[in-house]
């Protein structure tokens, strides 16, 4: 289809962002680095980068990775819907809401994969086979995202779920990306504070 071609179906552009200015999810425009814009951004951004490790992980044929990531791309959808729409916002009767055993999920997957890893010992370097490596990354996205959830619950309440999942998917991708360099047959680079 012709870009802005509107007999094609929904427009990708509607030029409403061009003046640096974004509307909530049922609420009002904002600035693009308010700081509720910047919590669901970094969401996105975290969703981004488990889609690579879930590449990965389907082209390792780890379908444990690969699964568990694809409910974590549907939960941090979720996730960022939450933070996209104001408190009070009649819209907010259209979202899912959050709920607690995505939390435990992670925590009964990282208890199941700690069955399989060496005791740690010394702090990991990010690294090893591509599978590891993506998920480590998205690691590092999903930390951003919760420090960026932080900054806006202390501007306005949030769901503490948020965080909260957050917290425990960072965790989970930590111990998935040991789990992928022990399944790959690929030792963990340690940190030498002496190199």
């Amino acid at each position: 289809r012709r870009r802005g071609d509107s007999s094609a179906g929904v427009k990708i552009y509607t030029r409403s962002g061009d003046s640096g200015e974004t509307g909530l999810f049922g609420g009002p425009r904002v600035p693009k680095d308010d700081p509720r814009v910047e919590a669901y951004g970094a969401v996105d951004e975290a969703n981004a980068a488990l889609g690579e490790a879930r590449h990965r992980a389907e082209a390792a044929r780890d379908a444990d990775v690969a699964g568990l990531v694809a409910a974590a791309q549907d939960r941090l959808f979720t996730v960022g819907g939450e933070l996209a729409t104001p408190a009070g916002a009649r819209a907010r009767s259209a979202l899912p809401a959050l709920q607690p055993s995505w939390i435990e999920d992670l925590a009964r997957a990282i208890d199941r994969w700690d069955g399989e890893l060496e005791p740690l010992r010394q702090f990991v370097l990010p690294g090893g086979c591509a599978l590891a490596c993506a998920l480590h990354v998205a690691r590092t996205a999903c930390r951003h995202a919760e420090r960026r959830a932080v900054t806006l619950a202390r501007a306005e309440p949030i769901d503490p779920l948020v965080i909260q999942y957050l917290n425990r998917l960072s965790d989970f991708l930590f111990v998935a990306a040991r789990v992928a360099n022990r399944r790959a047959g690929v030792p963990e680079i340690c940190w030498d504070p002496q190199r």
